[in-house]
């Protein structure tokens, strides 16, 4: 079962959805970046940190929590909201830099997306 956490965009999350029931929806029938996972188990969710990309300090927070808690994250989904940013708001994340420092300073997998829609 693959644990997972999910990061949204602080400004883009409630203009393109509200109350992430897209990547609720998502998780249930496996859509978009979700079908990678047979089983899911979400650990997680909170905001980026808001911009200038406050994402590592936020990341470490929600990586002591979990673990404290005994729930550990092996996945951290950026949602489909931050990929939007990224692509069309001028999200200062590039999520290859990202994605590498995040893997190797927290040992998760990061993946960019959640759902298609």
């Amino acid at each position: 079962m693959a644990r997972i956490g999910i990061l949204y965009c602080k400004r883009v999350k409630d203009h393109s959805c509200i109350a992430c029931a897209k990547c609720y929806k998502g998780m249930d029938e496996k859509n978009g970046e979700f079908a990678r996972h047979d089983d899911i188990q979400l650990v997680a969710m909170t905001d980026c940190g808001d911009c200038p990309g406050l994402v590592v300090p936020r990341v470490k927070l929600l990586n002591e929590i979990t673990r404290n808690l005994d729930r550990p994250i092996d996945t951290l989904h950026l949602g489909t909201c931050m990929k939007l940013a990224m692509e069309t708001a001028e999200c200062p994340i590039d999520f290859e830099d990202l994605q590498v420092l995040l893997e190797q300073k927290f040992d998760v997998e990061v993946v960019l997306g959640t759902h298609s829609y």
